[in-house]
């Protein structure tokens, strides 16, 4: 028999609750449907007012995953859409997750989060600057931290403060808060700040994705910051055996993070405490009053 929930008036059938997810910790479906109602007041305010692409992988990191922006089948009447321009679809709608019942909603889907850097009422226009660091092997997000904190630096120079998070897998992600600017001028001064990371750290920094250079290097990439693509939102789990969160961390942990990184993984079970130990510490993304200017 399917479980029926109500969340805030709203009457959800959670299903295989029991299924394990992430094989690494047997971490089952209901565990990752109570991280979400548990993690809530820190993931929505990411999540509120962006359409949202998922990474759905109902059968583990192992089975099939599929992404998606176009609202999936069988999504309620109630849970929000908004237009968003694509090209190939003029009428084409993604789901927006603003509230608690939405969010469980979609936990039970198994998904990762991904969201644009704008927000659904100024499609194109950007309220932050993201850096993915994609460390390419035997570099280790130790190297990422390197990176980051000349970025950090960097980015100070020009009156703008950044924030650092695990990106769930290899990397990290690094965020800025900014007046709304259109993605095109948001993407032209992230990727001079890539191809300046590279000049200044020509044995650890790539602005390119081509392959054959990645060995040992971090992959500095600004092109998340396009109004097509999307990042990771703060704090969803990610499609791998162990339930990995892309996690908010603070400076000292970055700095820290240069030995070898070990502190820098973050699971399921992690969340909730550092919540209470750090609130959000990507809060400030949401703050118009740190927002920052392009130079």
């Amino acid at each position: 028999m399917t479980p029926i929930t109500e969340v805030e008036g709203r009457r959800l059938a959670l299903t295989n609750l029991e299924k394990v997810i992430h094989p690494a910790t047997g971490t089952t479906k209901g565990e990752i449907v109570h991280y979400y109602a548990v993690a809530a007041d820190a993931i929505l305010p990411h999540l509120r007012d962006r359409p949202v692409s998922f990474l759905r992988y109902p059968d583990g990191p192992d089975g099939q995953l599929f992404f998606t922006k176009n609202p999936p089948p069988g999504t309620p009447d109630w849970v929000r859409t908004a237009p968003v321009p694509r090209s190939e679809d003029p009428k084409a709608r993604q789901v927006v997750i603003d509230d608690l019942a939405s969010l469980v909603w979609a936990a039970n889907l198994v998904v990762e989060f991904h969201t644009p850097q704008w927000r659904a009422e100024e499609p194109a226009v950007a309220d932050r600057i993201v850096f993915d660091l994609d460390p390419g092997a035997p570099a280790t997000i130790a190297e990422c931290c390197e990176v980051a904190l000349w970025l950090r630096d960097r980015l100070a120079q020009d009156g703008l403060q950044a924030y650092a998070k695990t990106s769930g897998s290899k990397g990290l992600h690094l965020a800025v808060p900014l007046e709304p600017t259109p993605s095109e001028q948001v993407s032209a001064y992230a990727k001079s700040l890539a191809v300046e990371g590279e000049a200044a750290l020509p044995k650890l920094v790539l602005h390119r994705m081509a392959r054959a250079l990645r060995p040992g290097k971090v992959f500095v990439d600004h092109s998340q910051n396009a109004a097509a693509k999307t990042t990771a939102t703060p704090y969803t789990l990610r499609a791998r055996r162990e339930p990995a969160v892309s996690a908010p961390v603070t400076w000292e942990e970055v700095e820290q993070g240069r030995g070898d990184g070990a502190g820098l993984v973050f699971r399921l079970s992690d969340i909730a405490p550092r919540l209470e130990r750090y609130g959000d510490l990507f809060g400030p993304l949401e703050d118009r009053d740190r927002a920052g200017h392009l130079p």
